[in-house]
């Protein structure tokens, strides 16, 4: 399942290449263009709830906050695991104004599945290093990818075939 971040992920947007290539589905919140962290996590809900059996989360951007606020109150359940890229730093300098995500926090407790957090060492909206750390507080697993900005259309990763080894890589579990 792909949680996407602010703007939805556009047509050319490794996600929803993904969407199209392989059985995922994109969870649907009242609006993409005015995020409200009560609403996405209410559409997160939904939305695993709809699928019958464990899924694992894609999530990039503000849908990492999410998924991860999300994971932080629910445990696992009907979530194998999940795939976090691009986290932003709620704090930081460049994250959106409160008015264009209105309540989304950066949770600091461990995470109860499987999670693997991408990094990338030049993304705008949050400090590799930072990323790092917060990684380690969730227990996560750390890939890290060079310098790919945000690891959104306009970094032109395009289908993004490392990413879904990595994906690979969380669903098959510890070697």
């Amino acid at each position: 399942m792909t949680v996407p971040g602010y703007g939805g992920s556009g047509p050319e947007h490794w996600q929803t290449h993904w969407e199209r290539d392989l059985p995922a589905v994109r969870f649907g919140p009242a609006s993409w263009d005015e995020p409200d962290a009560v609403d996405w996590a209410a559409a997160l809900t939904r939305a695993v709830s709809d699928g019958g059996r464990p899924v694992f989360l894609v999530a990039h951007s503000l849908g990492c906050l999410t998924a991860a606020s999300w994971l932080a109150e629910r445990g696992p359940g009907e979530v194998a695991g999940a795939l976090l890229v691009a986290v932003p730093d709620a704090s930081g300098p460049a994250f959106p104004a409160a008015a264009m995500a209105g309540g989304f926090e950066v949770v600091r407790r461990r995470l109860r599945v499987p999670v693997t957090v991408v990094v990338s060492e030049d993304d705008p909206y949050a400090d590799a290093g930072w990323t790092r750390d917060l990684a380690a507080v969730w227990g996560a697993d750390v890939v890290g990818i060079g310098e790919a900005g945000h690891v959104n259309e306009a970094s032109g990763v395009g289908h993004w075939q490392a990413g879904r080894e990595i994906l690979r890589g969380l669903v098959a579990g510890p070697a």
